[in-house]
């Protein structure tokens, strides 16, 4: 090895050491709240809170109503007030004030829906079959669940966040942390009645979009929009079956340098949902994989108020927006981040596997 070499070899050892090093710090972070939550358990409520690494239930995710899909775990309402406290211990200490700040807003979103479409219905503004119906999707705070799979005493654990418009997957292998998928959505993107009259929980992730494209030169613009109906949702939507293979769009390396610092603003909204420590390394991440290789696409109106979708693709993670929702008056937002290869730490854990001559790292384990 020559001399120029052993600095850089030194440098990049000595940044593995450093990123290893936050990841068990911030897995450390977050067994705590889980640990001090799993004892505060009654044996009938470990059965639904406790499930096996192996369990199908760890990697799979949804974003639809209770009322329309069953969720694995404990849910908020049938927690205690001592367990809520600990939930939200996990919750602000996995992310950040800003992300924190999102998934709670998202859930008391669903209150509110509650009470917009109770307003229609006394008003006689919405029919009784329609509330009905309406009603048993089962709108609620009280209706996000929590679960655990392993226990963060073992080598590979993790715990899952969901409900409606949100789900928030972590996975844990002897001390690395996988973050993805993390779903966030609001309905409606923008509230439009009483005190809470234009409440926007996704303002940013939609300006940005917004601003972005219209930043754009007409000829970009042009390069960066696929003609077609704006989705109905994520194109790699929970329930779709579909994975983003080519790039389409513009590429980022053809922007200038206000529109690239745009997208990283978008990436940083999505990333720096995580506790800060971990969101730097994965946004690093990001970045040293090349903004430049990043694409760019839109589908849509570049006008607030109406129908439009918007997607990141990188080599390594994919970011989509999607505001249209089932009324297609853009004012129902979708969001997706996906890593690209280590969702559910698929990635983790075929090192870990191999490593350990493990197997399968789809295989579970008796508990």
């Amino acid at each position: 090895m020559t001399r120029l070499n052993r600095p850089i070899l030194g440098l990049v050892l000595l940044l593995l050491t450093l990123s290893l090093s936050a990841q068990q710090g911030f897995e450390a972070q977050i067994r705590k709240p889980a640990l001090a939550f799993i004892q505060t358990l009654s044996p009938l409520q470990r059965r639904a809170a406790l499930l096996d690494f192996g369990d199908t239930a760890r990697v799979k995710w949804n974003n639809l109503p209770v009322g329309m899909r069953a969720r694995a775990g404990i849910s908020v309402g049938n927690m205690t007030d001592e367990q809520r406290i600990l939930f939200h211990r996990l919750l602000s200490a996995a992310l950040s004030s800003q992300g924190y700040l999102k998934a709670t807003s998202i859930m008391h979103l669903d209150y509110l829906l509650n009470r917009f479409y109770d307003s229609l219905f006394y008003k006689n503004q919405l029919d009784s079959a329609d509330h009905a119906v309406l009603a048993s999707l089962q709108w609620s705070p009280r209706n996000y669940f929590l679960a655990f799979f392993g226990l963060p005493s073992d080598s590979s654990w993790g715990f899952k966040v969901e409900g409606h418009h949100l789900s928030v997957n972590f996975t844990c292998t002897r001390g690395k942390i996988a973050v993805t998928p993390m779903f966030v959505g609001t309905d409606p993107a923008e509230y439009p009645t009483t005190e809470y009259a234009g409440w926007r929980v996704l303002g940013q992730e939609e300006d940005l979009g917004m601003q972005l494209i219209n930043s754009l030169t007409p000829d970009q613009r042009r390069r960066a929009t696929m003609s077609r109906e704006v989705p109905e949702d994520i194109i790699t939507g929970a329930e779709s079956g579909r994975r983003l293979v080519d790039y389409w769009g513009l590429r980022v390396g053809e922007m200038n340098e206000k529109e690239k610092a745009i997208v990283r603003y978008i990436i940083r909204e999505f990333v720096f949902n995580l506790e800060y420590d971990k969101a730097v390394e994965e946004y690093n991440k990001i970045l040293q994989a090349g903004l430049d290789k990043v694409y760019f696409g839109w589908i849509g109106s570049y006008e607030v108020h109406h129908a439009y979708y918007y997607i990141l693709n990188g080599p390594g993670f994919l970011i989509e927006l999607d505001n249209r929702g089932f009324q297609n008056n853009g004012n129902h937002i979708h969001a997706i981040w996906r890593e690209k290869g280590n969702e559910f730490g698929e990635d983790l854990l075929r090192n870990h596997y191999l490593s350990e001559k493990h197997g399968s790292p789809n295989s579970g384990h008796e508990r």
